[in-house]
């Protein structure tokens, strides 16, 4: 059996309850005798209109599913009426029932998953208590992940069900044990250039208690964390800022105001246009060079441009170009500035992190802490390779070289942003991350363009981790978006330049997984190729149940 193509997720559509119900029928009827057969091989759960469904998806078929419900009475109440005289008091309970899984899905991910979307849906929905009626036949499975038997025991026959509780903490303590659950979360797969899916190692640096940032623990941690960027990209410094990869640009352009020279501003997507009106608003002198969206630079226009204009400065670009998934050419820009005598600055928000980046040379770099160093969004950075410092023409917050006079905590900070960060350029192998994120970008790429999807930026071009697509012609991206996240998966649509022009986009910058990205080549299949089905495979033996 092959697990690669396994999706979690609420279901949603007709098809997924049609076969809830079918899955329902083999389970706890032909399998497990607790009910009575019926000429359609279908079993409406009597709650099923309160229930919400949590199912693992084959492609197009439900492979393995498990029912919660919060709502009073529950099914146990009716088996056992002074309920809550066995249960801890002062709990938010809900109700799981309804477990199984087809046999040849059985010993696989797809119990974990199911258990492992269960935690999350409940966490999210604020239940700290799971009651459930185990099946006698995997009792010993149910203790070990840290159900308490409790109560006699309820059914007849060969349906003997021993009810079992387990606090939101007890299963907390067995999860990562028992199912060595993956770090990324099993609910929604988030492709979003931004928040970004989280490690459970840095989620657990940023729960740390908040402590001082004058604190020498602070003050160390920050200090390493300052070199570890830099041993990342190459520069010399870097100031670490509380605030989103906006100030950073704002930090840039400020610094650029002090310059006696003119500048360039290159642009070929909305970050590129960004840039220019961060200028505008600083009062800078420049010129503003605007190539069409998706499309590289013009090299020999650019030099053309600087051999009119030798009083050019300085020359300001994205390098990451978000809105398209292009990758601007650094080496080359650093290369033509060296020449000239002209001070390169490059807006690397979306670069660090998913590929190799080299700032030596480069006179300032901003980027950012929620993308592709994949902690939380809050913290900016500005790298530079010369002495700084202050100037009472800037505003204090956005004085590099007022940073710099401070050992860079110059103003309050986050230690809980800290820490975060701090454990995300940590716990990383970095080439072989990139390494990685490039081979899965390239087959992602692939894979989406044999379904017949339009990517803008062509493969030579293209930035790892991000992808900017097209819908056919009469196809609304927004909408396709909002179907695939009610399958579970977030894609960016949403932002004005995307609705703009009917784009979406998939990104790489968190965490994910093959198996999380045939999902949602499946579910693109679906929802985005002209004519494509929902068909389902053949019902199969079933599972046994809880």
């Amino acid at each position: 059996m092959s697990t690669n193509v396994l999706q979690f997720k609420i279901a949603t559509e007709e098809w997924e309850f049609e076969q809830i119900h079918e899955l329902n029928y083999r389970t706890f009827v032909e399998e497990i005798p607790q009910h009575q057969p019926a000429e359609q091989p279908r079993l409406v759960d009597k709650f099923h209109e309160e229930n919400t469904y949590l199912i693992c998806l084959a492609g197009g078929r439900v492979v393995g599913m498990l029912a919660a419900r919060g709502r009073r009475p529950f099914s146990l109440d009716q088996k056992l009426p002074n309920l809550d005289s066995f249960l801890p008091p002062g709990r938010r309970p809900c109700e799981v029932r309804l477990l199984a899984v087809e046999k040849e899905f059985r010993n696989s991910q797809v119990f974990r998953g199911i258990i492992a979307l269960m935690w999350q849906y409940g966490t999210e929905r604020g239940y700290n208590m799971a009651i459930i009626s185990g099946t006698t036949r995997q009792q010993k499975l149910y203790r070990h992940l840290g159900f308490v038997p409790f109560g006699p025991l309820v059914g007849k026959g060969e349906a003997m069900f021993q009810p079992m509780y387990i606090t939101l903490e007890g299963f907390e303590k067995k999860a990562e044990e028992y199912f060595r659950i993956p770090a990324s979360s099993p609910g929604p797969s988030s492709f979003l250039p931004g928040p970004v899916s989280i490690h459970r190692e840095v989620r657990k640096a940023f729960e740390r208690q908040a402590e001082s940032h004058r604190s020498d623990r602070f003050v160390a941690e920050f200090q390493k964390t300052r070199e570890r960027l830099c041993q990342l990209t190459g520069a010399r410094h870097v100031q670490i800022l509380l605030g989103s990869g906006t100030l950073g640009n704002d930090t840039v352009a400020a610094q650029l105001s002090l310059q006696a020279k003119p500048g360039l501003v290159l642009s070929n997507g909305e970050f590129g246009d960004r840039l220019v009106d961060h200028a505008r608003r600083f009062g800078l002198t420049f010129d503003a060079l605007q190539f069409p969206w998706g499309e590289p630079f013009d090299m020999p226009a650019i030099q053309q441009f600087l051999s009119r204009s030798p009083a050019v400065g300085w020359l300001w670009f994205a390098h990451g170009e978000t809105s398209t998934g292009m990758l601007n050419p650094l080496s080359p820009l650093q290369s033509l500035c060296a020449k000239r005598k002209i001070k390169l600055c490059a807006d690397c928000i979306s670069s660090v992190g998913v590929g190799p980046v080299n700032l030596e040379g480069v006179y300032l770099a901003s980027s950012a802490s929620g993308k592709g160093l994949a902690a939380y969004p809050g913290l900016c950075m500005v790298f530079y390779n010369h002495p700084v410092s202050h100037s009472t023409r800037l505003p204090r917050y956005l004085d590099l070289g007022w940073y710099a006079e401070h050992q860079g905590i110059a103003f309050t900070h986050s230690s809980n942003l800290l820490h975060a960060l701090a454990t995300a350029l940590r716990r990383v192998d970095w080439p072989k991350k990139y390494a990685q994120l490039a081979e899965d970008s390239a087959w992602l790429r692939g894979r989406l363009r044999g379904l017949g999807l339009n990517l803008i930026t062509p493969d030579t071009e293209a930035m790892p981790g991000v992808i900017t697509i097209a819908p056919a012609p009469g196809q609304s991206g927004f909408e396709m978006a909002q179907r695939l996240e009610q399958a579970g998966f977030l894609l960016s649509s949403n932002s004005d330049y995307l609705r703009q022009r009917n784009w979406i986009q998939v990104c790489l910058m968190g965490e994910y997984s093959r198996e999380k990205l045939d999902g949602l080549l499946a579910c693109l299949a679906r929802h985005a190729t002209a004519g494509a089905g929902t068909a389902r495979a053949a019902a199969v033996p079933p599972m046994v149940a809880a």
